[in-house]
């Protein structure tokens, strides 16, 4: 049983992952910390997804990240990129975000995160396979067979005991037989407002990009001529259209220029994602080219992967003949042949993107997903909709590009909100884990957590979940489902470094984290604390404060009665509510490390 065919190499581990962007690369981190044996296996040679591969290395991230909102080693993984220029904060100093770089620097810090579990063993990194097919035992994933090309290419099976799908388009999912959706789920279906009206649209996916790398050559320096305008040329420019001009968020037109400030004080096109500022590193300028010009929304991207790459290609190449040859110069002429691919940069051959930027995936299908209306702003309180079932933080508006069929974009605002583990837990296979952009969300929230953290904070839920799973012998929906489990795995995940509620004045590395973090995801945040994203912890707890400190400890429990809790001090008492946090946390994890040593022979 569980042999592969005599010509296919078979290898067995813990935890197998598969894919190649930021949640493959922060689950196979979080496995491998945890002390499981990973396999992560990549369809490209290159890992990092929308920071390398797919060419969006400008971190599209929330307003706090530089203080706190995501974890340890997220945070690792921007440090070793700001090493690589000697901490330079934003090397190419694009607007759009705090850290914008070349896509080297990201392989980099990947590399270097990855290099001490490679080298202890507990990692293998497989490349150049992707998953074709996959075996079943009831209710369990049991393997994976990974190809890599051709008829005669080689074929590995992959057997483990629980699997992370962070593949782009949730490409596994399909193939294990669980229930996923994708495209817009319809108004109907959860009333949210930015759905398309009506039914489900499964054919309504979002657009996706083939991005790519331009230098800018000096007026007046040798470049390469212009030539004729590539096929299909006049269709795109003007269907979708070509322009400097974008429907903002705000429902205002916001004008740019190329290199000036434009017409309505926006800053330049130029950089709005440049990955090499020029002027402070040396040598030309280049920027990334991901703009609404070259979204591409005529075919869907899950759906047809193929063509619909192909295609967005064809369009990127005329959206960067039209910068070249017709884009309305600031001083008033027409076109920039300065602008040159740059292969070198982008780390392909030609400077375009070697796989598209997807924004939506298959998506894990459960009774209750992850709705916009879970996400959104509450009066009076400075979070989204509390979920005890915390794995990690995530920020980001839902920002919908245009779907197939529907070409208006849409934007939602969010508040501060956080990754539910049982979004990540398949119903059926019970082994296999949403580790990307696949969650279980609709596809209205699902934008909101597409972007480079939100994706990191879902495969680290994943891989620790994983990890948990396999040590604990449980499927993982036993693990987030049973109170006692969750709290222990969420003991595990603060403990490394990953926060579970918005606490900014309480980051890792503080003796508090992890006892803020536990309680807080359980609802002890009332009053003032939840109104500000401060906790402070200094501050007395009064009469309010320790009852609600003393409920999320007894939910953390799950059963409060086997342990005393400490009574609640006198109302004049001056204890700070940092300090009843840990007591009270100590206590819990401590009865829970009892519970555990008495019931783990039962689960080995």
């Amino acid at each position: 049983m569980n042999q592969p065919a005599p010509d296919v190499r078979a290898l067995h581990t813990d935890v197998a992952v598969i894919g190649s962007g930021l949640g493959a690369v922060a689950a196979a981190l979080a496995a491998a910390r945890a002390g499981r044996g990973v396999v992560l296996a990549a369809r490209p040679h290159r890992l990092g997804g929308q920071a390398t591969t797919q060419l969006v290395p400008a971190l599209d991230e929330h307003p706090h990240v530089e203080t706190g909102g995501v974890s340890a080693s997220y945070r690792a993984f921007r440090d070793l990129i700001r090493a690589r220029y000697d901490g330079l904060a934003n090397p190419g100093g694009g607007w759009v975000s705090r850290l914008c770089f070349e896509p080297a620097a990201a392989e980099h810090a990947i590399e270097a995160l990855l290099a001490p579990h490679v080298a202890s063993g507990r990692l293998t990194i497989l490349t150049g396979v992707a998953p074709r097919a996959v075996r079943r035992e009831g209710r369990r994933l049991t393997s994976v067979r990974l190809h890599a090309g051709g008829a005669a290419a080689p074929v590995v099976e992959l057997f483990a005991e629980v699997f992370c799908d962070a593949t782009e388009a949730g490409d596994l999912l399909p193939l294990a037989g669980a229930p996923w959706v994708v495209g817009s789920e319809g108004r109907d279906a959860h009333g949210e407002p930015l759905a398309l009206p009506g039914g489900p649209r499964p054919d309504a996916v979002q657009s996706c990009t083939v991005g790519f790398v331009v230098e800018h050559a000096p007026e007046g320096a040798p470049c390469a001529p212009v030539g004729s305008a590539p096929e299909g040329y006049e269709g795109w420019r003007d269907g979708q259209p070509f322009t400097l001009e974008i429907a903002g968020w705000d429902d205002r037109v916001h004008r740019y220029r190329m290199f000036e400030q434009g017409p309505d004080g926006h800053p330049p096109f130029w950089t709005y994602r440049r990955l090499r500022d020029g002027a402070v590193l040396g040598g030309p300028d280049a920027a990334l080219i991901n703009w609404a010009g070259n979204d591409y929304a005529d075919r869907s991207s899950v759906d047809h992967p193929e063509e619909a790459y192909t295609e967005a290609k064809r369009l990127s190449a005329a959206f960067l003949h039209w910068l070249r040859a017709e884009c309305p110069r600031d001083d008033g002429g027409r076109g920039y042949p300065g602008l040159t691919l740059a292969p070198h940069i982008a780390g392909t051959p030609d400077g375009y993107a070697e796989e598209p930027y997807l924004r939506e995936s298959r998506r894990l299908r459960t009774a209750t997903p992850v709705r916009q209306q879970d996400l959104e702003p509450i009066p009076g309180r400075a979070r989204a909709a509390n979920r005890p079932d915390s794995g990690g933080l995530a920020m980001y508006h839902m920002d919908l590009h245009s779907r197939i069929g529907h070409p208006a974009s849409a934007y939602a605002p969010t508040a501060p909100f956080q990754v539910p583990l049982s979004s990540l837990v398949a119903a059926e296979p019970d082994n296999l884990l949403a580790a990307a952009k696949n969650l279980a969300a609709t596809q209205v929230a699902a934008s909101a957590y597409r972007v480079h953290h939100g994706e990191w904070a879902v495969g680290e839920a994943a891989g620790a979940l994983a990890a948990r799973s396999c040590a604990r012998a449980l499927p993982p929906a036993r693990i987030v489902g049973e109170r006692r489990e969750l709290t222990l795995l969420q003991g595990q995940l603060a403990a490394h470094g990953v926060p579970l509620a918005w606490t900014l004045d309480v980051p890792p590395g503080d003796p508090r984290f992890t006892p803020v973090h536990l309680l807080a995801a359980a609802g002890a945040l009332t009053g003032r604390r939840a109104a500000e994203l401060d906790v402070r912890p200094e501050d007395p707890a009064d009469a309010a404060d320790r009852h609600a400190l003393h409920t999320a400890a007894a939910r953390l429990l799950g059963d409060p009665t086997t342990i005393v809790l400490p009574d609640a001090a006198p109302a004049d008492t001056a204890t700070r509510w940092g300090d009843l946090a840990v007591t009270l946390a100590d206590r819990v994890q401590r009865a829970l490390g009892r519970s555990a040593r008495t019931t783990h022979g039962a689960h080995a």
